[in-house]
C-alpha cells in the first residue's frame, strides 16, 4: 500500500477483542465511526489469545490470558510490538501525524490501551470504557488454582509512565467484572503519579466518571463521551452536536 493523498491525520488505535468480534459487534469500534468523519484513522488489531494471535491447543481469550500468564509464556510484549510496529509502517506512509497518536479499548481492550500507551510515548492520550485494570479481578484468573500471579501487570504499576498524558476512564458503580473499586484505584495512582512530577500539570489530566449503568457494560454515550474527549485532546475541530 502506498502514501495516502492528503496531509497526514490523527490516528487511534482501538483495541477490544478480535478484529473479527469488532465487526461482529459495531459498538465496540462506536468512537471510531464517530471521528471517522473528521478523518480520524482508526486501527483495530488482534487482542492476544484472540483471532489470529489465538495458538493452537491453547485456551481461548481470556482464558488464554491466564493460561499463558500461568504458564510464563508471553503475553503482552508481543502484542505491545505488535501495535508499535503498526504505528511505525502508519507514520512512515505518512498516513498518521505522529503529534496526534491516542488509543482506547472496552474492558479487557482498555487494559490493552493503557499498556500500550504506557510502552509507547507516541500516544498522546488514551482513554478506557469500563476497563479491566487488575487481572486478579477477572473469575478467568481468581478461578485457576493457584491463582497466576499478575501484580505486575495491574494498571496501578503504569501510573509514572502515564503520568503528564491525558488519561480518561469510564465505569459503572457497580461493576463485579472488573471491580469498580479498582479502576477508581488506578485512577488516583496516575493522578498521584502527577502531582510527584517536577512540575505537575495543573489541572491534572485524569479524568473519571463513575456512572450508575448496571453492570459491566459499555453503550453508545459512552463512546459519545469518549469521542469528544478524544476530539480535544486530538486537536480536532470543535463537533456541532
Amino acid at each position: 500500500m502506498g502514501r495516502r493523498e492528503g496531509p497526514p491525520q490523527a490516528l487511534l488505535f482501538i483495541f477490544q477483542g478480535s478484529i473479527e468480534s469488532a465487526l461482529a459487534e459495531p459498538l465496540y469500534t462506536e468512537v471510531g465511526r464517530i471521528l471517522a468523519a473528521e478523518g480520524v484513522l482508526s486501527v483495530v488489531l488482534d487482542a492476544p489469545a484472540h483471532g489470529e494471535d489465538a495458538a493452537p491447543g491453547d485456551p481461548l481469550e481470556l482464558n488464554g490470558w491466564a493460561h499463558r500468564v500461568a504458564e510464563g509464556k508471553p503475553f503482552l510484549s508481543p502484542f505491545l510490538q505488535r501495535a508499535s510496529a503498526a504505528l511505525d509502517h502508519f507514520i512512515a506512509m505518512e498516513w498518521a501525524d505522529p503529534s496526534r497518536i491516542a488509543a482506547c479499548g472496552t474492558s479487557r481492550g482498555g487494559f490493552l490501551a493503557f499498556h500500550f500507551a504506557a510502552h509507547d510515548s507516541r500516544i498522546r492520550c488514551v482513554g478506557g470504557i469500563a476497563p479491566v485494570t487488575d487481572l486478579a479481578a477477572l473469575r478467568e484468573f481468581s478461578a485457576r488454582n493457584p491463582p497466576p500471579a499478575t501484580g505486575e501487570l495491574a494498571l496501578a504499576t503504569l501510573a509514572p509512565r502515564l503520568a503528564g498524558r491525558p488519561v480518561w476512564i469510564c465505569i459503572g458503580n457497580n461493576d463485579a467484572r472488573v471491580d469498580t473499586s479498582r479502576a477508581i484505584g488506578f485512577a488516583q495512582a496516575v493522578v498521584a503519579a502527577n502531582r510527584a512530577l517536577p512540575t505537575p500539570p495543573d489541572p491534572i489530566p485524569v479524568d473519571l466518571l463513575v456512572q450508575s449503568t448496571p453492570g459491566h457494560r459499555s453503550s453508545a454515550a459512552d463512546h459519545r463521551r469518549l469521542s469528544a474527549w478524544l476530539r480535544s485532546h486530538l486537536r480536532l475541530p470543535a463537533s456541532a452536536e
